[in-house]
């Protein structure tokens, strides 16, 4: 659990999003409800938990945009200006997305392992921000190990111990059976997040609408 606002406040709103790392709406709503939490002044600790996009997508995995297009049945040009939206929208909220024609989606279930193992360090956060730039900013191959060894211990994570995690995957059960839990409560795409443990927001929302609810949480807390 990563406490991301450094308010000292007697109620902290726990708030967990089911999330990937290659999903761009991902790390945009949760800029946003970063936004929203510090425009409201709560206090709140984030709990991240594992979702794939693509769980059968194979180790070397596919062309981003041509993924997108079979997908979604878009059009190479609907996914430029799909493409051109979220940079704007991302630069707007500090996030320097750079897609580029060879990007490209990848397999992520090595990170969500990661992120797994990361969680007792208290150092879940700063991973999975890190693993969302290294795939958005940097076009790193996120299902790589040493790539994701690197990463994480650029956050201060053992690097040897990572490549251990990794290589004889000792918390892919944990990790299936997690996942598992949220697509049988009805997730099915990304993101969600969850307040209080019992209100479901589906989507990258918007700062003001996510204030509005936090305000509203807090207001019928307060009642």
């Amino acid at each position: 659990m990563t406490d991301i606002t450094d308010l000292d406040m007697n109620e902290v709103l726990q708030i967990d999003i089911v999330s990937d790392v290659v999903c761009p709406w991902c790390i945009v709503g949760f800029k946003q409800l970063e936004q929203a939490i510090a425009d409201t002044g709560v206090s709140a600790a984030i709990k991240w938990h594992p979702f794939e996009l693509n769980p059968d997508m194979p180790e070397d995995g596919e062309n981003l945009r041509a993924h997108i297009m079979r997908k979604y049945g878009s059009t190479a040009e609907q996914s430029r200006e799909a493409r051109a939206h979220l940079t704007g929208l991302g630069a707007g909220l500090g996030i320097d997305f750079r897609f580029t024609d060879d990007m490209r989606m990848v397999n992520t279930f090595k990170a969500h392992q990661l992120l797994h193992w990361a969680g007792p360090e208290g150092l879940e956060h700063p991973l999975k921000m890190a693993l969302f730039e290294a795939y958005f900013k940097d076009g790193r191959d996120v299902s790589n190990i040493e790539v994701l060894a690197d990463i994480a211990g650029a956050v201060g994570l053992d690097r040897q111990e990572a490549i251990q995690v990794l290589q004889d995957a000792r918390f892919a059960e944990a990790v299936r059976e997690e996942q598992g839990f949220w697509t049988e409560n009805g997730i099915q795409g990304v993101p969600a997040v969850v307040f209080e443990r019992r209100h479901l927001i589906t989507g990258a929302q918007g700062a003001e609408n996510y204030a509005a609810i936090i305000r509203q949480l807090v207001d019928n807390e307060a009642a």
